[in-house]
């Protein structure tokens, strides 16, 4: 994969993610359905930092500066969205300047082992994709609406398909 084709992808997944965040209430920000559970905040901090502080850091060959998710990294919702675009910016940058060599090489990541860089990349999209999992479901629990995910939501799906032939291998 090129530089080109992964910041694309980061910037498409990004836009997703922040479409979710965004729907966020005020009173919910800092709010947990399950005691002892990320707030909405902490996991779009956590997002935000991990992309820029660890992954970003460990695609240029350097150690891990993860700050950790709490809010003193950004309090409200405006200064919580502004520190995810922030921090996803200076990503999406870093991701833009590494050459096909980069690309290729390892890095040490956290956990202390070692992965080609495109491939960590790869993992930071998966990462966050996961807690956008994860705001999609705190904000059902709490009752808020949410966009779709690739325009449809499944009764639609669910409407414009066929049924499947069931085979005698199926059943």
């Amino acid at each position: 994969m090129t530089a080109d084709e992964l910041r694309g992808h980061y910037d498409s997944v990004r836009r997703r993610t922040r479409a979710v965040a965004e729907c966020i209430p005020d009173e919910y920000l800092e709010r947990t359905p399950t005691r002892g559970r990320f707030t909405p905040g902490d996991i779009v901090r956590h997002v935000a930092a991990a992309e820029r502080w660890m992954w970003g850091e460990n695609m240029r060959q350097r150690v891990s500066r993860y700050p950790g998710h709490g809010p003193e990294l950004a309090e409200g919702k405006v200064d919580v969205l502004g520190y995810l675009v922030r921090m996803q910016d200076e990503t999406a940058d870093i991701i833009a300047t590494l050459t096909p060599e980069e690309l290729q090489r390892k890095c040490l990541t956290v956990g202390g082992a070692e992965i080609t860089v495109w491939k960590w990349i790869r993992l930071m999209i998966e990462h966050q994709i996961h807690h956008r999992g994860q705001l999609y479901e705190i904000l059902g629990q709490f009752g808020v609406a949410t966009p779709p995910l690739y325009g449809l939501r499944e009764p639609e799906v669910l409407e414009r398909s066929e049924p499947p032939e069931v085979s005698s291998r199926d059943s």
